[in-house]
């Protein structure tokens, strides 16, 4: 926990009489009670306390929050392991001195804070009081703070913190997860999120510094500093007029008879949503009225029977802070089609790259031109690369590397067109380097315009991509496992399958050709054996690329107590017979849970369906 300092306004002896016999816990109840103003948390851990439940106290007091692959992210509620008022004024500190270290003009260029809509009454703790705090931090330190007035999607915080030229951003959100929990997902400078070493320096630095400073509580301060300013207006407006660059087909758009449903998941997607699709000549989405309006609680989903009732063919659904984007398409048959992250990742991809094809200047050169994604998505876009002559780069999972690569590209001359994650994040262009389903989800009725002009719609354009480029069908799942030491054994016999050092050579009848470790750094597809990818260490990673063209990774998850498996079958232009392919892609997935896995003989619980 570091150590923290005297207590402050507590009646020791109170605590005294109430000590738990362990001396940890004790110490870390009585700097719970000294420093949180927050009532209901507070009451929270004095009735645990009192209820003599010192496990459970153990299990809130005892640990700290740690960075995972988007920042900090847990349920709301009482403890120095959960997202409340305490542990994000903790959490501000360690950013604050830290930032004060790397950045000496860190007071000219100031700080970017937004919030979506989550709240959880039972703990006081909503995402815009948990922002408050976040900018009192700053501003009682004298760092101006540009705080959005209302809710903004995530990615209007990276896009400030490039427009206004701060050196860091936060965006309190926990995007899709369940509405208990929260996070705070902290950009650099560069506007992508932050990558090692950043994230165990600001962990260190939280750790100096975990009492609560004077004014790190005065939320009102958001309210009263002349530090304070509301850049809501500035970006949103500049943030549409870029979204200008990638919109192709105006004319079209203005014209088309098409209609769009679009939900926004109770999140904040709606408003921003309506001004992209204006933006682009279009007329304004249907939203779904049960949805419209943020909602902690997320409810239930309607858009397809909406769109069936308004005769509209396509439906475009942000998730709640509006970073992520799920496309469903209606079928000469009437039925839905809903896209995979990987299809949308096809059709994006063949889209931006045949506009760029269309638009380019004539001394353009096509060597210039990178799309990326994440290592467990698709290599749909390393196949059109290798046809069109761009490059394909993959990056580890999560955007964040996405972000920092790209930004990296651009600094050289580079021009990115778009990158993506298996899991429903686009980055179209490269305002916002992250993922963004406003943006997306207007491109996409772009796309469908544009289609439905040529008299294709999405699914079909889909078969043609395949076709041109090859077949893609990607399988994901995962299997539970609550006991780390099964987890690393499972990985362990896979490093020394033969003998020490040595990885399997086949799984069953599927001969295997390149075996990639990015636990280890191992890659035997180089000269030197060693990954281009950084090395990863506290996660488990290893994919296998087999004979007959499929892709598997398997890997654990960086905050759930899972096994997750990624498998894709990347066929030829001339394999065509797309249930030849799938069944293939069965077989080899069930070789490869039963060799390699072995879920009976090690517990694994497959997912619940």
């Amino acid at each position: 926990m570091g150590d923290c300092g005297a207590p402050g306004d507590v009646n020791s002896n109170v605590l005294v009489a109430r000590s738990t016999g362990d001396a940890q816990l004790d110490k870390a109840v009585w700097q719970w009670l000294s420093w949180d103003k927050n009532q209901k948390t507070k009451e929270q851990i004095e009735s645990l306390l009192q209820d003599g439940k010192h496990k459970e106290l153990r299990d809130r007091l005892c640990c700290r929050l740690s960075f995972g692959t988007a920042g900090l992210r847990s349920a709301m509620g009482a403890g120095f392991c959960y997202i409340n008022d305490l542990t994000v004024i903790q959490s501000t500190q360690g950013i604050y001195k830290y930032l004060e270290r790397n950045f000496s003009d860190f007071k000219q260029r100031g700080f970017v804070v937004g919030y979506d809509t989550r709240g959880q009454v039972t703990s006081n703790c909503s995402s815009k009081k948990l922002a408050k705090l976040t900018a009192a931090v700053l501003l009682a330190k004298d760092v101006p703070v540009y705080f959005f007035s209302t809710y903004v999607p995530t990615p209007f915080v990276p896009y400030a913190v490039q427009q206004l030229g701060a050196v860091a951003g936060v965006m309190i959100t926990a995007s899709h997860n369940r509405k208990e929990d929260n996070g705070y997902k902290v950009y650099w400078e560069n506007g992508a999120q932050i990558t090692s070493p950043h994230d165990k320096e600001i962990i260190k630095c939280i750790e100096e510094c975990v009492e609560p400073w004077n004014g790190s509580w005065n939320e009102n301060l958001v309210d009263t500093s002349p530090l304070r300013q509301d850049p809501l207006k500035k970006i949103c407006d500049s943030y549409m007029e870029d979204l200008k660059k990638i919109c192709y087909h105006r004319e079209l758009n203005e014209q088309t008879s098409l209609k769009f449903v679009h939900t926004s998941f109770h999140g904040v997607g709606h408003d921003y949503v309506q001004l992209a699709f204006k933006a682009f000549g279009f007329q304004p989405p249907i939203p779904v009225p049960e949805q419209k309006d943020p909602d902690p609680d997320f409810s239930t989903e309607l858009s397809l029977r909406l769109a069936e009732k308004e005769n509209a063919k396509v439906v475009v659904a942000t998730d709640p802070d509006a970073d992520r984007l799920a496309v469903a398409e209606q079928q000469e048959n009437g039925c839905w089609k809903v896209f995979t992250g990987n299809e949308l990742a096809a059709l994006f991809g063949w889209w931006m790259f045949s506009r760029w094809k269309e638009n380019c200047s004539q001394d353009a050169d096509v060597k210039n031109v990178y799309m990326l994604a994440t290592t467990v998505s698709s290599k749909i876009l390393r196949a059109i690369a290798l046809k069109e002559g761009f490059h394909f780069e993959e990056t580890l999972p999560g955007f964040k590397w996405i972000g920092s690569r790209v930004k990296n590209l651009l600094d050289n001359g580079k021009e990115v067109l778009f990158a993506f994650e298996e899991s429903i994040g686009f980055m179209c262009g490269t305002s916002v380097l992250d993922k963004d389903g406003v943006s997306a989800a207007v491109v996409i009725a772009e796309m469908a315009t544009y289609l439905e002009s040529q008299n294709l719609t999405l699914a079909q354009q889909l078969v043609l991509i395949y076709e041109m480029y090859g077949y893609h069908i990607s399988k994901t799942s995962y299997f539970l496992c609550y006991d780390p030491p099964t987890i690393k054994r499972i990985f362990e016999r896979l490093r020394n399958f033969d003998g020490p050092q040595s990885y399997p050579q086949s799984c069953e009848v599927y001969n295997i050709l390149h075996v990639r470790d990015v636990t280890t750094g191992y890659d035997s597809s180089q000269l030197n054996k060693k990954s281009v990818l950084p090395v990863s260490r506290s996660s488990q990673m290893i994919t296998f690329t087999f004979q007959n063209g499929c892709v598997a990774t398997l890997r654990t998850s960086g905050t759930e107590p899972k096994i997750k498996y990624y498998a894709e079958m990347c066929a030829l232009p001339e394999q065509s017979d797309r249930s030849v392919l799938e069944e293939e892609l069965q077989k080899l997935i069930k070789a490869l849970i039963e060799n390699f896995l072995e879920p009976a003989k090690n517990g694994l619980t497959w997912r619940s369906a």
